[in-house]
């Protein structure tokens, strides 16, 4: 028996999943609900696979990452194949590409959205330096 067989004979509990992965149980029976995860029974006991633990390890790293949960299923998807995961690869290139796209966009928005609000400060204090304090803010300066 090869060390190798020994770890894929292991299985994993829901809450040792949770725990090593750093997300819930509800979470893991969601993976479940949405046809990511395929646990065995033992009565009314999931029983999680090495193959298990290995597509959670997946959907958390592209979870991380910010994909979106079908894309990260039809990567997924693709894990079975026989093809030395050549098509999971090329799909997982192309969804990474996708989404290095929108998160650049998305920090050209932040960007943005940072450069207005250090303008509305900016215009903020300028008008109350203008005004001058009111008379709460007089008697506690008096204060």
């Amino acid at each position: 028996v090869t060390s190798l067989s020994i770890a894929d004979s292991r299985t994993y509990s829901i809450s040792e999943l949770a725990r090593e992965f750093g997300i819930t149980p509800r979470a893991l029976r969601f993976y479940e609900d949405k046809d990511m995860l395929h646990p065995a029974r033992d009565g009314m006991t999931r029983v999680y696979s090495h193959r298990d633990r290995g597509r959670v390890k997946i959907i958390v790293r592209l979870k991380r990452l910010g994909l979106p949960l079908a894309d990260i299923r039809e990567i997924l998807d693709l894990y079975g194949l026989e093809d030395g995961q050549r098509a999971q690869m090329r799909m997982s290139l192309v969804k990474f590409q996708n989404q290095i796209k929108e998160l650049e966009n998305q920090r050209e928005d932040i960007e943005m959205a940072l450069q207005e609000l250090h303008n509305g400060i900016e215009w903020l204090e300028e008008q109350l330096d203008k005004i001058g304090p009111g008379a709460a803010e007089a008697e506690n300066l008096k204060a």
